[in-house]
């Protein structure tokens, strides 16, 4: 086959196995665990970020103040895309925004910003995928296999996220199946512009890692202190570790 082809075959396979199975691996959450399986969700999220995809935009070349200030301008932007859907939610004050005891999910809100993460996380995988492929043929199945591989986990997290923010399941793998296509255009993309594309790769990185940081830390981790009581608590926080070590340690093995 010629390397365009491998691209095509690598990152349309490739994007919708990883979504395939992680929905697979989450798909008998009953809806009561959601909220504590959410802190799963926010270890591996945490995980991806600081682990692997901030480490990759910071060694990229490009200056640090410039990634810095990229990570600042998408959590800025996550908050007023998501003020901005609050308040097409709410009238005056009825609202459920108003009061956190009534909402069981946030009508989509982190939802909607997990999949314009990773959608963007996953066409520069498409680009990884590319130049792997440019360099060589062999070089570019192993990369394939490593970001399927890595993928996984970061898609179990992206899934229950979906779930929570109160998508229903074949929503949420519809949607999440839409967004690893942006790995086939990524690559496609790049196979015809790889020298240009070089010099986005880590601001794009940057701008996904502001999606699941701000996803996290403002709309999930919130949610888990409604729960005070300590057995919650060291569930949540079992749960967390084992998202950061499930990640941490696909990270080691393809290191």
């Amino acid at each position: 086959m010629s390397v365009l082809q491998w691209i095509v075959l690598a990152s349309a396979i490739g994007g919708l196995l990883s979504v395939v199975i992680a929905a697979l691996f989450a798909w008998n959450a009953r809806p009561s665990h959601i909220p504590v399986l959410i802190s799963f969700a926010v270890g591996a999220l945490l995980a991806a970020v600081f682990l692997e995809i901030l480490p990759h935009a910071f060694s990229a070349g490009n200056n640090p103040r410039t990634i810095a200030a990229t990570i600042l301008f998408g959590i800025l932007f996550f908050f007023v895309l998501e003020k901005l859907v609050l308040w097409r939610h709410c009238h005056e004050d009825h609202c459920d925004a108003h009061d956190p005891q009534l909402p069981q999910h946030d009508h989509g809100r982190s939802g909607m910003m997990i999949i314009i993460g990773d959608t963007v996380h996953n066409f520069v995988d498409g680009i990884v995928i590319a130049a792997a492929f440019v360099a060589d043929v062999q070089v570019g199945v192993v990369t394939a296999i490593a970001i399927v591989t890595h993928e996984i986990p970061q898609e179990v997290g992206n899934f229950l996220v979906l779930l929570h923010s109160g998508f229903s399941r074949g929503r949420a793998l519809a949607l999440n199946a839409m967004s690893s296509l942006a790995m086939l255009a990524g690559g496609l993309l790049a196979y015809f512009s790889l020298q240009q594309m070089q010099q986005v790769i880590p601001l794009l990185l940057a701008f996904a890692a502001a999606s699941m940081i701000y996803v996290a830390v403002a709309d999930l981790i919130p949610g888990l202190h409604r729960r005070p009581e300590p057995a919650a608590g060291a569930q949540q926080v079992l749960l967390i570790a084992g998202g950061v070590t499930l990640v941490w340690g696909v990270g080691e093995l393809l290191h």
